[in-house]
């Protein structure tokens, strides 16, 4: 019998064939592990799962997907009750996995499990999204997230986050700022913003660092704004390398407000969200999750 309490897996359909992750199920099941394994179909399924954690004694939720996954999981986590909420596992099995790489979660599905089941427990900071959405990495808004909702899934599935990349490059003619006015503690902008990145965690896109500064335990929010009119690639390739550049906004928050003219999308997580009006906050220690001692998202 294993020393640790039961477990429940959502794994999203994508995936459930995944060789590798059925044997890793099957030699923890033989460790002793009880661990319960359910399977997303359609949107709204994770959600659904998370519930049953309670009834089935589970003490973690392990979410195996990519970042989209992870904030499903995750949104729900947070709307159990507190004394209910089980810890966060992850189990990275999407296109990009940028938080679970931030965070050094090993991408072989065996030592993940393994970590999501057995590792230690550490709170987290969360960020709400006008009172009904949420994201545990990044927002991101502007040119990057057209890149990432409209690249291809064939090109996801053969080339992996490198295709973000490519899409990219193919649509730089497309290149358009939004207007948009931001404010929060002491920090009032306003102009056009090429890319914007508001980071609980560092990185998005596949690898891009937007918000190398953001930690997940501050009880703040990374923002980086890119607000030139010089439609160039370099400026682009400035933002996602950290070098100084006098059209980058950079600032840490707590809570920020952003409101412009026309609707801008965002995407959390992976997850789109359109509006006029966005008001996002931290909400510090929001849950508990499963990390390795060499975690880069802690301070």
């Amino acid at each position: 019998m294993s020393q640790y309490p039961p477990a429940l897996l959502i794994i999203n359909g994508k995936s459930a064939s995944n060789e590798e992750v059925r044997a890793a199920v099957s030699r923890l099941r033989d460790e002793g592990q009880i661990l319960h394994v359910r399977v997303t179909w359609e949107h709204g399924d994770a959600a659904r799962f998370v519930t049953e954690a309670h009834p089935l004694s589970a003490e973690t939720v392990i979410a195996g997907g990519g970042d989209g996954t992870i904030n499903e999981v995750v949104t729900a986590l947070l709307k159990l009750p507190t004394e209910e909420r089980p810890i966060l596992g992850i189990l990275p099995l999407g296109t990009a996995n940028d938080f679970a790489t931030a965070c050094s979660i090993p991408l072989e599905p065996e030592l993940a499990l393994s970590l999501a089941i057995k590792g230690r427990t550490v709170p987290i900071d969360l960020a709400k999204v006008n009172d009904d959405r949420c994201f545990v990495n990044m927002a991101t808004g502007g040119f990057g997230t057209r890149i990432t909702t409209e690249t291809p899934e064939i090109l996801k599935s053969t080339l992996g986050a490198v295709s973000y990349f490519i899409h990219g490059l193919l649509r730089l003619d497309a290149l358009k700022a939004d207007s948009c006015v931001i404010r929060g503690p002491d920090f009032h902008w306003s102009g056009e913003a090429l890319v914007i990145g508001i980071g609980n965690g560092k990185q998005a896109g596949g690898g891009q660092q937007l918000c190398p500064g953001a930690l997940i335990n501050d009880g703040l929010l990374q923002v980086r704004l890119l607000t030139t009119k010089e439609l160039l690639p370099a400026l682009v390739n400035t933002l996602f390398s950290g070098e100084e550049n006098s059209n980058i906004v950079d600032v840490s928050l707590p809570w920020l407000e952003i409101s412009a003219p026309h609707e801008i999308a965002f995407n959390l997580d992976g997850e789109p969200l359109r509006g006029k009006h966005f008001r996002i906050e931290v909400l510090p220690n929001a849950i508990a999750c499963r990390l390795p001692p060499d975690c880069a998202l802690l301070q």
